[in-house]
């Protein structure tokens, strides 16, 4: 009897984390569209400053843009979205996925973030249950899904999550909220830095160009605090395979961007969520080592 009374509720706490997840997948919508814009504009606002050209006029006719403000509205008419129009999922289906107002198309990427948030946040309370250590998991996988959507529209990561999420790692290293050694998270974060910024300047040296970003040594480091340096090898030989894999395909169907070019971060995400899953070990037996 305690035993199924246990059993059941793990099943609610993973239920609540779920909803938490359905909940929480709506405001990781609008981290995605909006951040990299608020970079832009910051961007904007200090080239202005250093050419002299900024001035308090025009920095006050800006309309204000962050995470919160303004409300979320439809792209199209400017329709501004009600209460019960932004519910996780349901109100895309009431809507049929479409406006309330114009009736353009609502894109399916905004309850498929909802969903997958949602599973993600099931499993993590559904293996370690309402503590530290369920929370922490869930912040590392919204973490990653937000990063992979950004770097795959924009190829940028920023460090407003990818520095948060290496000091977390090391965080809830230091308070044994994961089974990483604080040692190991240390050295990992070093190593998964030090790898990519080598990598990064040996290809620059040798061919004048740019192989990645700044963005993926700051995700691979992250990913080395949370699974510790020994996870490194499988987390990137996991991302370098399933990259390939779709740069391949994307070439054959003449989908690559300008310049050829495929960001890395989405598959580095996706390798850290591998391993969250089912442990750097098991990425190692999928590649075949």
């Amino acid at each position: 009897m305690l035993v199924s009374s246990l059993q059941n509720l793990s099943w609610l706490d993973a239920a609540l984390g779920g909803v938490l997840g359905l909940l929480l997948g709506s405001f990781l919508n609008v981290v995605i569209h909006r951040l990299p814009l608020m970079m832009e504009r910051q961007w904007a606002q200090e080239a202005a400053e250093m050419a002299g050209t900024a001035t308090t006029e025009n920095l006050a006719a800006e309309k204000p843009l962050n995470l919160m403000r303004p409300g979320s509205r439809c792209p199209h008419c400017g329709h501004q979205i009600r209460w019960y129009e932004n519910i996780p999922v349901l109100s895309y289906l009431a809507l049929r996925g479409r406006c309330s107002a114009c009736q353009a198309p609502i894109s399916a990427r905004y309850p498929i973030v909802e969903l997958v948030t949602g599973a993600l946040f099931f499993f993590c309370f559904a293996r370690w249950g309402i503590n530290p250590t369920g929370l922490a998991w869930c912040g590392f996988a919204a973490a990653l899904l937000t990063l992979a959507l950004i770097d795959w529209d924009t190829t940028l990561l920023p460090d407003d999550i990818t520095l948060p999420l290496l000091w977390a790692g090391l965080i809830a290293a230091a308070l044994q909220w994961t089974s990483t050694p604080l040692a190991a998270s240390l050295w990992g974060a070093v190593a998964g830095y030090m790898s990519l910024w080598t990598i990064y300047w040996a290809f620059k040296l040798l061919t004048g160009k740019e192989g990645m970003g700044f963005g993926d040594f700051k995700l691979f480091a992250g990913l080395g605090a949370w699974f510790g340096w020994q996870a490194l090898v499988p987390i990137i030989l996991m991302a370098s395979v399933i990259g390939a894999i779709v740069g391949i395909a994307l070439k054959i169907n003449s989908k690559l961007r300008e310049g050829g070019y495929v960001p890395f971060g989405p598959f580095l995400a996706g390798a850290g969520l591998t391993a969250m899953f089912f442990g750097p070990e098991a990425i190692l037996r999928f590649v075949g080592l």
